[in-house]
């Protein structure tokens, strides 16, 4: 049997955390399913076709066994779909700790069988979110330290 993960988020835009998470998952994992969502409570910058090509772009140097889609809904549905054995999540400091434990929590009471699996970011990483990229991106700041190259370049043409 292979162990099948699933990576789900929003990736607007996808961070050096995220593909730090991915490189990472899919060395845990014989198959690595990244699950790019709609998320009512946000205003992406990017649409979700333009967010699964960037995910995809920063995928495809990590390993051949990573696969990206797009999903709405319940992250634990999408874990189910995917045949998933457990989700991964990423955790920046004890503020994520506290959500995704009660995340956590909600889906092992809807799926029992999807075990949810934290990784630390590395501390170089920590302080990096989506959010704060887009803010400092809009401020005319550096954001290479936190996008790769090729997401930086499109932030700043979606943003001009």
């Amino acid at each position: 049997m292979s162990r099948v993960a699933a990576f789900t988020g929003t990736f607007d835009p996808p961070t050096l955390g995220h593909v730090d998470l991915i490189r990472r998952a899919a060395r845990l994992a014989d198959r690595l399913v990244i699950g790019v969502s709609t998320n009512s409570l946000k205003s992406p910058l990017f649409t979700l076709d333009e967010r699964v090509a960037l995910v995809r772009a920063e995928a495809a140097t990590l390993s051949p066994d990573v696969e990206v889609r797009t999903y709405d809904g319940l992250a634990v549905d999408f874990a189910r779909i995917v045949g998933a054995h457990f989700v991964v999540r990423g955790l920046r400091s004890g503020t994520d700790l506290d959500y995704e434990s009660q995340m956590a929590a909600m889906n092992a009471a809807m799926a029992p069988e999807v075990e949810t699996l934290f990784l630390v970011a590395a501390p170089a990483l920590r302080p990096i979110a989506s959010s704060l990229v887009k803010d400092v991106a809009r401020g005319g700041g550096p954001i290479e330290a936190f996008v790769s190259p090729a997401v930086a370049d499109a932030i700043r043409a979606k943003l001009r």
